[in-house]
């Protein structure tokens, strides 16, 4: 993988490229991540696949550009680094607010995309109680209290029978939280809590699409995650029998097949 920063219109955009592959893949991150969570599961497919990661504006090293960042933002800036290695079409795998992205990216980029995948994510727009939420969240690190929410996130993230033997990437991803920048958490939040719903337009879209849930995803209960799979028989759904909301990290072979299987 090959690390650069390049300009995704007129955003500088941290990325990582395998550079190889007849097929692309894009992994795009969640909230409160960076590119540094595909660190082991990228080379699960990059036999396989050109694979691309990003860190998304506001995240990692990319830059925060504005108190509100979009998700049709966040879409422009992916296709834009996309367009700027020379890549014409793909595929994209989103996690949680990754998952966001990739279906804004429905709106302009339709023809690029040769499919999607939602990797423990949602169609439908927050609703009131987790918008408010998130305007907890904004306050909490405009308070400077970033460091409460970097001991309790993580491991809700991940299946209870994990965060022992996972204990070393549940701590990786509490430092991810502590060394994000405070205005790219803040305008990461206001864009998820603008975002628009997207099950109708997935639905009839003409890109193919799969759903991958994890049975103990305490973000996406399983009554969500199964109606999802029941309204949108047009999609191939796999469920991660032993994952929570990671299911990238808790069981990434599985994972990476589903994927693979899909994409190829």
């Amino acid at each position: 993988m090959v690390e650069k920063f390049i300009m995704a219109g007129d955003t500088p955009m941290h990325v990582s490229d395998s550079q190889r592959g007849d097929k692309c893949v894009v992994l795009l991150h969640g909230y409160l991540e960076s590119m540094i969570v595909w660190e082991e599961f990228a080379p699960l497919l990059t036999p396989h696949l050109r694979v691309v990661v990003v860190d998304l504006p506001g995240h990692g090293i990319s830059l925060v550009k504005g108190e509100v960042h979009t998700m049709e933002y966040l879409a422009d800036s992916v296709a834009a680094a996309l367009e700027a290695l020379g890549i014409e079409r793909y595929s994209v795998v989103g996690h949680s607010m990754g998952g966001y992205v990739a279906l804004a990216m429905l709106d302009n980029y339709s023809d690029r995309l040769e499919s999607i995948t939602l990797l423990s994510s949602t169609t439908t727009r927050d609703t009131d109680e987790k918008c408010d939420r998130r305007r907890r969240e904004i306050e909490l690190v405009k308070a400077g209290k970033k460091s409460m929410m970097a001991r309790l996130v993580p491991h809700s993230g991940f299946a209870p029978q994990n965060v022992k033997r996972l204990k070393d990437r549940v701590e990786d991803m509490e430092e991810l939280i502590l060394i994000t920048e405070d205005e790219g958490v803040i305008a990461i939040l206001g864009g998820m809590i603008e975002r628009k719903d997207r099950d109708e337009q997935l639905r009839n879209s003409c890109v193919q699409h799969q759903f991958i849930f994890g049975r103990h995803d305490y973000y996406i209960p399983n009554e969500v995650a199964e109606e999802l799979e029941r309204t949108h028989p047009e999609a191939r759904t796999v469920w991660l029998d032993e994952s929570g909301h990671m299911g990238f990290i808790e069981e990434p072979e599985r994972c990476a097949q589903a994927i693979l299987d899909f994409v190829l």
